[in-house]
């Protein structure tokens, strides 16, 4: 695994912009391709061994949640419970999921999380780096299969949904998430869904049906979103979920709750204790006196973390969570290369391994003004 710096595009914004790539230099540069990382087959091999592995992890460590009713550490309101529950008893499929590695190219992948609900990044991983590819290298190789298995997964789903369009759905004035949704919708198209496109502030409730409506009072049967389930439930529009008598199909699935959760990341350890891509986790510091990482239960942009190194403060990150609680992980140094960070974002698409993207800072927490560095398999 080696950074290597590189000569950037002539008028790469143009082109970036011409494939649909408008948020490039969001705070600044987003999208750095003054360097690449380099990857040999062996280490692209580590790491999608690992995502497959412990995506089969999480997902026993799901059903043990369930069966054992463990969902008071996840601070979870108890009235969303069932919801969960019959999501993944009925097998509610998942589209999409981002496990975050800290990674050397020698040691093996460790976990920091997985991003199991609105993981972002998506469409920078699968078109933007697979275009800077073809332009500078043309011929070299990517672990890079994303857009094909959507279009798959998204035909996979189809028996799934109920009859009606599927729509796809994110907060207004975001176009991040705006292009992200496009991007999903134009692979469901390719599979040849029927779609529609609603925002979440404009999503109406039916109280003489008592279901979920576009704009023009037309049923939403089916719906993709990108909005975290935590803010779903949090308000009125969560309640209508659970007096849903049209029982809209969401995408992801209730159960993602769980997995979006870090709580999940204390249960991982204690069913499979020392594995080999797991990092020890629990729900206090006791044992872990000297090195570890404090985590909120629920947190985005690497908001509201802090690093304890020889029993002191290394750094530390402000922000608006932590109110549910936290826990508490074994520090795993990410290794610098020419004092850049790199955190592996590794894709599962259904229930596979679909490629990689990389996201590098110059400080120790991945935060909201990390950069998007391309690779290749060389």
């Amino acid at each position: 695994m080696r950074r290597i710096d590189t000569v950037v595009r002539e008028n790469w914004k143009r082109k970036v912009e011409e494939i649909g790539f408008g948020f490039h230099t969001i705070d600044g540069t987003y999208w750095d391709e003054s360097a690449y990382y380099s990857f040999n087959s062996k280490q692209i091999e580590q790491l999608e061994t690992a995502t497959a592995e412990l995506f089969e992890r999480c997902m026993e460590a799901v059903q043990f949640v369930i069966d054992h009713n463990l969902y008071h550490f996840f601070r979870i309101d108890p009235k969303f419970i069932p919801l969960i529950e019959a999501s993944w008893n009925d097998d509610n499929p998942s589209i999409y999921g981002r496990f975050d590695f800290v990674y050397d190219g020698v040691n093996p992948p460790k976990m920091l999380e997985f991003n199991a609900d609105t993981p972002t990044s998506l469409f920078e991983a699968s078109v933007v780096q697979w275009h800077w590819l073809e332009d500078l290298q043309p011929g070299a190789d990517q672990f890079n299969s994303i857009h094909e298995k959507l279009i798959a997964y998204w035909k996979y789903l189809i028996p799934y949904l109920h009859e009606g369009d599927l729509y796809f759905s994110c907060l207004k004035d975001n176009e991040e998430d705006f292009t992200t949704v496009q991007y999903l919708r134009d692979c469901a198209i390719q599979a040849g869904l029927n779609t529609a496109f609603v925002y979440l502030e404009d999503i109406g409730w039916d109280s003489v049906n008592h279901n979920f409506v576009d704009l023009t009072e037309k049923p939403i049967a089916n719906i993709f979103k990108l909005y975290p389930w935590e803010w779903l439930i949090k308000d009125d529009f969560g309640n209508n979920i659970l007096n849903d008598r049209l029982k809209t199909f969401w995408i992801e699935p209730a159960w993602k709750m769980l997995l979006s959760n870090k709580a999940i990341l204390p249960i991982l350890w204690q069913l499979f204790p020392n594995h080999p891509n797991l990092l020890a986790s629990y729900f206090d510091n006791t044992k872990l006196p000297f090195d570890f990482v404090k985590k909120p239960l629920l947190s985005r942009e690497g908001e509201n973390i802090t690093i304890v190194k020889n029993s002191g403060v290394l750094t530390f990150t402000e922000g608006n969570y932590g109110s549910e609680g936290y826990i508490f992980q074994e520090y795993a140094p990410i290794p610098a290369f020419k004092g850049n960070y790199p955190v592996i974002g590794s894709w599962v698409i259904g229930c596979e391994p679909a490629g990689i993207g990389i996201r590098e800072t110059k400080t120790l927490i991945t935060d909201n003004l990390s950069r998007f560095v391309p690779h290749i398999i060389s």
